[in-house]
């Protein structure tokens, strides 16, 4: 019943991501209040995407580590400077627009990409090894991007961020792994158990996310348009890069899968509070929006990659039914 139900969900999943949004800012005033729920769904569904992974195959990416170099080189050097040249050719009178676009581009990558990459049966271990090291170095990287870039210096608890991240991420992802190392085949059909559940947390976390930035869209401007249209433009090109990068090196549809996600996907949530906590409000708006956007281009780049890699062998094979 479970995988039937998890083939189900597969199956809707571009469907899934905008009606969640929809919902959320519909019900913001509802859906905000469970905020703090995010961290501990996001928790799970890392822990479930980990299960399939071990510490071996995360020693074979360290090996041969050029596709997390490119990665993390798409998502702190290339992404920052275009949104910082392009957020100043466009905006140049609005420091604080610009701050905000340049700060979306410089936090970690998202821990959501775990579950696209599974859906669309990509290289999990690489997904996990930049998730892990994206998130270890992101206190250190979002301040230090936003002082050259930005010229902005963040006061943030640093030990409390990492904290956070340790347990929203690299704690069930170490988790997840140490069950497959020991489980072995028990932690495969605990994978195909928790499968459906995870997709199903990624709609709620995708509500509740849309219920916090509700506030933000009741005064619908041109300024604001204009500052969705080009944070559209700026999360679509982070997924392009990536599968430009995998295009360019030959490699194979696993680890263009991983590619895409990784370099597209924000930890918005994270974004979020920093950039409330730390900018002003204008400052915060491009951060924020970011979270409406970022699910819908997955689900398109999901379409993408199901029209190109899987049109004439579908997804929903046995052997992607326990993802």
């Amino acid at each position: 019943m479970l995988q039937v139900l998890n083939q189900r969900l597969t199956k809707i999943m571009p469907i899934i991501t905008p009606v969640s949004v929809v919902i959320g800012v519909l019900l913001s005033k509802w859906l905000g209040s469970y905020a703090f729920l995010v961290p501990w769904i996001f928790g799970f569904m890392t822990f479930a995407g980990s299960l399939r992974s071990n510490f071996k195959d995360l020693k074979t990416v360290l090996i041969k580590p050029l596709p997390l170099i490119v990665s993390m080189l798409i998502l702190h050097v290339a992404m920052p400077f275009l949104a910082w040249g392009m957020g100043h050719l466009v905006f140049h009178n609005d420091i604080f627009t610009v701050t905000g676009l340049v700060l979306a581009m410089v936090i970690p990558t998202g821990v959501s990409s775990v579950i696209w990459v599974s859906v669309y049966r990509g290289n999990i271990p690489l997904t996990l090894a930049i998730i892990l090291i994206d998130t270890l170095l992101s206190p250190f990287i979002v301040p230090y991007s936003m002082s050259v870039l930005a010229g902005a210096k963040i006061h943030m608890d640093v030990l409390g961020m990492m904290q956070g991240l340790w347990w929203m991420i690299v704690f069930p992802s170490l988790l997840g792994m140490l069950v497959n190392h020991f489980a072995g085949k028990q932690a495969r059909k605990l994978e195909t158990t928790l499968a459906p559940f995870s997709k199903i947390g990624l709609g709620v976390v995708v509500m509740i996310n849309s219920g916090v930035i509700g506030p933000y869209l009741q005064h619908v401007n041109g300024k604001l348009v204009s500052i969705a249209g080009f944070g559209l433009a700026q999360a679509a090109l982070g997924y392009l890069l990536g599968w430009l990068a995998a295009k360019y090196c030959r490699w194979d549809r696993e680890t263009t899968v991983a590619m895409i996600f990784n370099t597209g996907m924000r930890n918005i949530s994270a974004g979020a509070v920093i950039a409330i906590a730390y900018f002003p409000a204008a400052a915060a708006v491009p951060v924020v929006l970011g979270m409406l956007f970022q699910q819908l281009l997955a689900s398109f780049y999901g379409y993408l990659i199901h029209h190109f890699y899987d049109s004439n062998n579908h997804i929903h094979t046995n052997k992607s039914a326990a993802t």
